[in-house]
């Protein structure tokens, strides 16, 4: 398991409240789409990550972590597991304090790397899932 119970709530209740969601897009046939609208039920500042930098939920999009202009509390992961190590470094190098691999994308080193670099990490969890069961 790649983040405990508590680990989940402190990530999803206690961090803040603006969360950079990289791979998402306009398209609302991708997961990544759905699960920022819930998070924004949830109170959540949704940013999309996306080459295309669209904007999407009605927040402008960026083409890279980097090219965000404020600060992010959460990075939440929607790309393979081979890419998804390097946004975990980037989220890093950003300042953020958690990152969020969602379902499927797992990297046990990105794991190690990423909660020595002093951030809080789930991966093969989905926030969508994780919040309502919250209360």
């Amino acid at each position: 398991m790649y983040g405990d119970e508590a680990t989940v709530r402190k990530i999803l209740t206690g961090l803040g409240d603006t969360w950079a969601v990289v791979g998402l897009s306009s398209n609302r046939r991708r997961a990544a789409y759905g699960v920022a609208q819930v998070l924004q039920r949830f109170g959540k500042r949704v940013v999309p990550v996306h080459p295309k930098a669209e904007t999407v939920h009605g927040e402008q999009g960026h083409a890279s972590l980097a090219d965000i202009p404020f600060s992010v509390d959460v990075v939440d992961v929607f790309v393979n597991s081979e890419l998804a190590g390097a946004v975990a470094d980037e989220a890093v190098a950003k300042g953020a304090q958690a990152v969020w691999f969602q379902l499927d994308v797992i990297d046990e080193a990105t794991y190690e790397r990423t909660r020595a670099a002093g951030l809080e990490m789930v991966m093969d969890r989905c926030p969508a899932i994780e919040i309502p069961r919250l209360g």
